[in-house]
């Protein structure tokens, strides 16, 4: 039977968990030598490409978190400026 390896990011700014998964190969109960290293080197490859798409997906969200705030940010001066004039000083 084969076994998944899975990791759960949460952020309180999306509406719930993403879940980021590995199939791992299956391995017997009393594996020999060959089967735990074969075993162990698929669970190390596996990590690190969960590990990959993990940092993958946090980097997106962090840029669309700042795309964001710089909507916002941009959205609070205009609000604050609506219906005055914005004078900058000309030299």
């Amino acid at each position: 039977m084969s076994q998944l390896l899975k990791a759960v990011y949460t952020s309180p700014n999306d509406a719930g968990p993403k879940t980021f998964s590995r199939d791992l190969p299956a391995i017997s109960s009393d594996p020999s030598t060959d089967e735990k290293t074969a075993y162990l080197a698929a669970l190390r490859k596996n990590v690190s490409e969960l590990q990959n798409d993990v940092n993958t997906y946090v980097t997106q969200k962090m840029e669309e978190d700042k795309k964001k705030g710089d909507d916002d940010a941009n959205a609070a001066v205009l609000e604050a400026n609506y219906g005055e004039e914005n004078v900058e000083d000309d030299e």
